[in-house]
């Protein structure tokens, strides 16, 4: 980047049109004066009478050089580094088959529970550029959707992929749980989240959460937990023996309890989200609590551009002068 350091220089420039003008209205002193303009006017035509009105243009051309050099100019070269410390994310999510229950809503439509957290987990990934983040999903047992990786755009896509149905169904949240703290274990970030979210109790899987919740405390894992579904009774939609699609209500039995108990084990928090608006807040409030520290440098190198107007200024000048007194000499 080019730059001035004392651009008030410029303000000189607006002299030169004035000296222009006072310079042409005044005109050079006669040095013969002549009865008849005609006499002289062959010598006018000649080629060195031609040039010698160009010297002034050269002392002009080199004020104006000489006012660019006064002013400072330099050529700077920056270079920003940014050290980023991220932090390292699972996000477990349930894809058991009361995920599917049409509770939530998505501009007035009603949606199924998945769709939603899949809307709301997709923008939490993308308002975390530097960290580090993975994702299982779990029902009757957890199964990787991606590993821990920078690779949002692959991330992406494989959490496009997630949906409810598959063959072994269920809640196994401690198993979940231990499936991220594991991942969790081995990385070198200095901070380490897992961030759960279910809709259901715990009822199946080899290990209990609070015992999974143990683990990650001597890991060193933080613990986010969330309950998604209204209070009460919620709509899902299941299948018959005809292969027909109905609504039935069905009761929604979250664990609070355990939940909570899980995250204050760890030192996070526990999160209970009834419709499509708390739940992005969840997440937002989330996205402000765990914080990627920064290290910004900055390296700056200045170069100075002022002799490359100056020495050509005085150059010109010196020239204009030397031509002046010999060559384009004025007579007498």
């Amino acid at each position: 980047m080019t730059r001035f350091l004392q651009p008030e220089w410029f303000w000189l420039m607006a002299l030169l049109p004035i000296v222009m003008l006072w310079r042409g209205r005044r005109g050079p002193v006669a040095a013969i004066e002549y009865s008849d303009i005609s006499l002289a006017r062959e010598a006018a035509r000649a080629s060195r009478s031609r040039i010698g009105a160009l010297v002034w243009v050269l002392q002009l051309l080199a004020c104006v050089l000489m006012i660019v050099g006064l002013a400072r100019p330099q050529r700077t070269h920056s270079r920003t580094d940014i050290i980023a410390n991220g932090i390292d994310i699972v996000l477990d999510l349930d894809v058991s088959g009361s995920m599917q229950a049409l509770d939530f809503q998505i501009n007035h439509q009603r949606v199924n529970r998945i769709e939603v957290v899949k809307s709301v987990v997709s923008k939490f990934i993308d308002e975390r550029p530097d960290d580090r983040i993975g994702v299982i999903a779990f029902a009757g047992a957890p199964y990787l959707i991606s590993p821990i990786t920078l690779d949002h755009d692959w991330l992406q896509q494989n959490l496009e992929r997630v949906a409810v149905g598959g063959a072994d169904d269920g809640t196994a949240i401690g198993s979940a749980i231990a499936a991220g703290v594991n991942r969790l274990r081995l990385t070198p970030a200095k901070s380490k989240v897992l961030i759960l979210l279910t809709d259901g109790v715990n009822n199946t899987g080899k290990i209990s959460p609070l015992a999974a919740a143990e683990a990650a405390r001597a890991m060193g894992v933080k613990i986010y937990t969330v309950g998604v579904g209204v209070r009460g009774d919620a709509p899902i939609p299941v299948r018959d023996a005809a292969g027909n699609v109905r609504l039935i209500r069905a009761k929604v039995d979250i664990d609070e309890k355990t939940l909570q108990t899980v995250a204050d084990e760890t030192g996070g928090k526990f999160y209970r989200a009834t419709d499509t608006d708390s739940l992005q807040k969840i997440y937002e409030q989330i996205n402000r609590f765990e914080k990627t520290a920064q290290t910004v440098q900055k390296f700056e190198r200045t170069e100075e551009l002022y002799p490359w107007a100056l020495i050509p200024s005085l150059a010109i000048l010196g020239l204009s002068l030397v031509l002046q007194h010999t060559r384009l000499r004025r007579l007498p």
